[in-house]
């Protein structure tokens, strides 16, 4: 008995087919996964520039300036006031009445001219009773003379008899009355004559006040203030009165000014200097250093010296009292080797591992932080004690080259002007570019 022969197994295919069903693509030929593939690989293709504008961004970028040369000049620059060299207060010794005032503000006058006078009535009344002191104190003398020619010829009598009569008269007690009456009448006549000299001497103070009754001007100058008027009562025995100041001479005059404790070591006298005064803010005045001061000044704690420094006034611009800016030239160097302060004061910042990731980066807020600490502004103000610069390497064309590391040169600082600062010695030479400033461009 045979046994049927077995169909062959259909095909899928052909299996849709009988069933009237679409065949089936494979996947390289469905546009959907395509359109996939295409969507990943834009994506990855952004998040990769992205991550390379974000590590762009977050590498450093410096600021350079080149290495020059040229001038520096050290300069202190000081604060203070324009003063007459010489002032002179003029005040009374005698009390009284003002009588007339000769003089005002902004006269000049000359040595020995009268300024003012008192009331004089009182003083020549004190000189009449002082006369008539002395002419009794004279008075006084003559009857004392008289006096002593009178005893002195007593005397003589009395020795003359006792003589004559052998001693027997007068009596010893007579004789030593009459040499006592002579020597008293001696003695009277001395004090008659001692006040005559006190007569004397106080008629004579009586005329030197009255002739301190009129004032005169101890030099030439000019009065710059005056405090009286005809009709005021002058009290000298309570204070010390000021009635006039008197300038000597406003064609020089000296600026004071009060110099910090951490310049006064390079201000010396016989410097140049130059200020300004608010009234003529365009202007520049010469002056020169005549003295630094010894003993200090301290306000609010500040320790400052005064400085006197000699100003030529001829044509009489200035007046005392104007306060004035100085600017003092303590030191000049010339075709010195010169970098920025900022160079000096600057250190290399390192970004720290989350900006170096570049694309990890982007999760944080906030500009990168760097590990570096910030200094006190004490510390980056000087520049005294730096010890290195940093640079860029440059190719032919004086350019930095593209990925330049910074690299450290050692330098020995000299002065500086307050933007510039002399290198007196190390590895730095002319046209190397010094990096004053770093920033990254990391968004924040």
């Amino acid at each position: 008995m045979s046994t049927p022969a077995t169909a062959p197994e259909s095909a899928p295919g052909d299996l849709a087919a009988l069933l009237g069903e679409p065949a089936v693509k494979p996947w390289y030929r469905r546009p959907l996964a395509w359109l996939s593939v295409g969507a990943l690989l834009l994506v990855l293709a952004g998040a990769a520039w992205w991550w390379m504008q974000r590590a762009a961004q977050a590498a450093p970028r410096y600021t350079t300036q080149p290495v020059t040369r040229g001038d520096l000049t050290l300069s202190v620059t000081a604060n203070g006031t324009v003063q007459p060299t010489r002032t002179v207060s003029i005040g009374s010794e005698l009390s009284g009445t003002v009588l007339r005032v000769h003089v005002d503000v902004n006269d000049r006058v000359t040595k020995g001219q009268v300024l003012l006078e008192l009331d004089t009535a009182k003083l020549r009344d004190q000189i009449l009773r002082s006369q008539s002191g002395l002419a009794a104190a004279r008075s006084r003398v003559q009857q004392a003379a008289a006096t002593v020619a009178e005893a002195r010829a007593t005397l003589a009598r009395l020795e003359a008899v006792a003589r004559l009569s052998g001693g027997q008269v007068p009596s010893l007690a007579e004789l030593d009355a009459g040499r006592a009456a002579l020597a008293r009448a001696e003695a009277e006549a001395g004090g008659a004559e001692a006040g005559v000299g006190e007569a004397l001497a106080q008629l004579s103070t009586d005329q030197i006040n009255l002739a301190k009754a009129s004032i005169s001007a101890p030099s030439d100058g000019v009065v710059l203030t005056r405090s009286v008027d005809p009709g005021n009562a002058v009290a000298a025995s309570l204070q010390a009165v000021t009635l006039f100041t008197l300038a000597e001479s406003l064609t020089r005059l000296r600026l004071w000014v009060y110099v910090d404790e951490a310049d006064v070591g390079v201000v010396k006298a016989g410097q140049a200097a130059s200020f300004t005064v608010s009234a003529y803010p365009t202007r520049s005045f010469p002056a020169r250093i005549t003295r630094v001061g010894f003993g200090a000044t301290v306000t609010d704690n500040v320790v400052t010296y005064l400085t006197w420094l000699d100003v030529d006034n001829t044509d009489l611009s200035l007046r005392p009292g104007m306060t004035a800016t100085a600017s003092i030239v303590a030191t000049e160097r010339k075709g010195v080797l010169r970098v920025p302060n900022a160079a000096l004061r600057y250190t290399p910042t390192t970004v720290t591992a989350a900006a170096r990731r570049g694309l990890a980066s982007g999760v944080s807020f906030g500009p990168p932080r760097t590990e570096s600490q910030r200094k006190s502004a004490a510390e980056s103000a000087s520049t005294a004690g730096a010890r290195q610069v940093w640079v860029l390497p440059t190719g032919a064309d004086g350019r930095p080259l593209a990925g330049a590391v910074p690299e450290a040169v050692a330098v020995t600082p000299g002065i500086s002007d307050g933007r510039s600062t002399e290198i007196t010695a190390g590895a730095l030479r002319e046209g190397m570019l010094v990096i004053t400033a770093q920033t990254t461009g990391a968004a924040p």
